[in-house]
């Protein structure tokens, strides 16, 4: 049975090559008439190197993504915490927060549909 994984199909595909290559003359993947593993099996080897280097790249975009987390955490408080700061200081006047590059939104809010009972 054949896998939905690209490594696990590609590995498969290796090793059907392999056995294609042992048969020689005599494979009966010869008969294939919408495959030709004389094509498609020399493409294997770099379809996995390809692979290798995009889990390589995903696990260096992981590890990024933590040591990114890990440095926004601290700037994200700060800027919550001053937030609720100015909020409260300029409660009179919300636009003052604009000063300090918030984005204000004074659009009176539309009523809400009643619920039909």
């Amino acid at each position: 049975m054949r896998s939905k994984n690209p490594k696990d199909d590609m590995d498969l595909a290796a090793k059907i090559y392999k056995k294609h290559l042992a048969d020689g003359t005599n494979s009966e993947l010869k008969n294939l008439v919408d495959a030709d593993w004389s094509k498609t099996g020399p493409t294997i080897a770099g379809a996995l190197a390809f692979h290798a280097k995009a889990e390589e790249l995903k696990a260096q975009m992981e590890e990024r993504y933590r040591l990114r987390d890990a440095a926004y955490a601290p700037i994200k408080n700060a800027v919550d915490v001053s937030a609720k700061y100015l909020k409260g200081k300029y409660s009179t006047n919300p636009k003052k927060l604009g000063d300090w590059g918030y984005a204000i939104d004074d659009t009176p809010a539309k009523p809400r549909k009643k619920k039909e009972s």
